[in-house]
């Protein structure tokens, strides 16, 4: 082997990895964190393996859909297609991004790109958000506490409506404006913009318009539509990431990144919005607002019925209706059409799954084709299907009225008075 030769020049000490990471994963920050979404919606929601490779969903349901609409700025307009002559909606993944569960990295756009702390607080986007439910043609920016808000919205906003005859987005305007119908009762009609099915709606995600105060099928009526406060004073994580555990009723299943903020309304006394944090028994506050946009929701359920049958469905089942309780009759947004297989206490007839040619599903049975035969029709006019829309936005929002008071009891107040 030879003589040993004389020892080298000590180098420079490397970065130790093992230190760095235990600057956020360490029981008080990210290892907490992590346990907080355990408890979210976020995390346990099934929606990410149930629409895994469905490019239209993907870009809310999966982590990959969503960071690929974002980086390839993906735009919320409709195009027209030569071929079909019908309208597209542009606001889709690829098939290869269409996967994936929501976690941190999700939001957080630069997890572990540098391995120290300054990774964390990049959000995946925080840019105004372009509505796809009107072909991006009006936006939303919420611009409080730095736009944070809008991360939020870039999902939680409602899905288009489009017009049955060109594929295009519904025109609320000529909803609210116009006479006639929609949907005339005939499935093979070549009039109706709208064929009515059991999940005609505007979808889950109606916070991000209600809270901006857009979004509605704005009757012209006795109150004008505005905002509250909240619209641009506070931001999502003003309520829904307040101290974890405070005064809530939730026993430690609400604050931080459960987002959850029903009864933990810590921060709203620190944000200068209220001189109080809000709480179950806030009567100003709380139950009377709230109170009031049920009444609302009643009355206008009670005023959307055809022959004297509702157009609202009714289920009372908490673990299928995430607003079994909200109203009185326990609506859940959907329409009250028969659908064996999805809605089989329905009482109106279903077109829609005959493909509007007359032709039941395969899949239907004899008895359940004779059956549908029995049932009354559902028509719509404009200003139904306007309020039917106002409905929808108002129910799903969640709050029964707290997150934008204003605008949810003029959309309301008005579609009643048009009815």
């Amino acid at each position: 082997m030879g003589l040993t030769g004389a020892a080298g020049k000590d180098g420079t000490n490397g970065v130790d990895a093992n230190e760095t990471c235990k600057m956020c994963h360490n029981p008080t920050k990210v290892d907490l964190i992590s346990t907080q979404f355990q408890l979210s919606k976020h995390k346990y929601g099934e929606a990410a393996f149930e629409e895994a490779g469905n490019t239209s969903c993907a870009p809310c349901h999966s982590q990959e859909g969503f960071k690929y609409v974002v980086s390839s700025k993906v735009p919320s307009s409709f195009t027209l297609n030569s071929t079909t002559n019908k309208y597209v909606n542009n606001y889709t993944s690829i098939s290869s991004a269409a996967y994936g569960e929501l976690t941190c990295a999700t939001c957080h756009s630069s997890v572990h790109n540098t391995y120290t702390s300054s990774d964390l607080p990049s959000l995946t986007t925080v840019a105004p958000v372009s509505m796809t439910m009107w072909g991006g043609k009006k936006e939303i920016n919420l611009a409080a506490d730095g736009g944070n808000s809008n991360l939020c919205v870039k999902c939680h906003q409602p899905r288009p409506f489009s017009n049955a005859l060109t594929g295009n987005v519904l025109d609320y305007n000529l909803l609210a404006t116009t006479t006639g119908v929609v949907y005339d009762g005939n499935p093979v009609g070549s009039t109706n913009i709208i064929k009515p099915s059991y999940r005609t709606h505007t979808h889950y995600g109606t916070v991000g318009a209600i809270y901006a105060g857009t979004g509605g099928v704005e009757f012209v009526g006795t109150l004008p539509y505005t905002s509250s406060k909240h619209t641009t004073a506070a931001s999502c994580i003003d309520c829904h990431m307040g101290a974890k555990g405070g005064q809530s009723d939730l026993v430690g299943k609400a604050g931080g990144h459960t987002f959850v903020a029903k009864g933990n309304l810590t921060t709203c006394n620190t944000t200068g919005c209220h001189s109080t944090a809000i709480t179950s028994t806030s009567t100003t506050l709380w139950i009377n607002p709230r109170a009031e946009i049920k009444t609302l929701l009643n009355t206008l359920a009670s005023k959307l019925v055809i022959g004297g049958v509702e157009i609202l469905n009714r289920n009372p089942d908490a673990t299928a209706n995430l607003w079994a309780g909200t109203t009185t009759n326990n609506y859940d947004g959907y329409l009250n059409i028969y659908d064996p297989i999805t809605n089989p206490t329905g009482q109106t007839y279903n077109a829609s799954s005959f493909r509007y040619v007359g032709n039941p599903p395969s899949t239907w049975s004899a008895a359940q084709i004779a059956y549908n035969a029995t049932l009354p029709i559902v028509t719509l006019s404009y200003t139904q299907m306007g309020a039917l829309i106002n409905f929808q936005l108002c129910l799903r929002e969640y709050s029964l009225g707290i997150h934008n008071f204003a605008y949810s009891k003029a959309l309301l107040t008005n579609s009643i008075a048009k009815l």
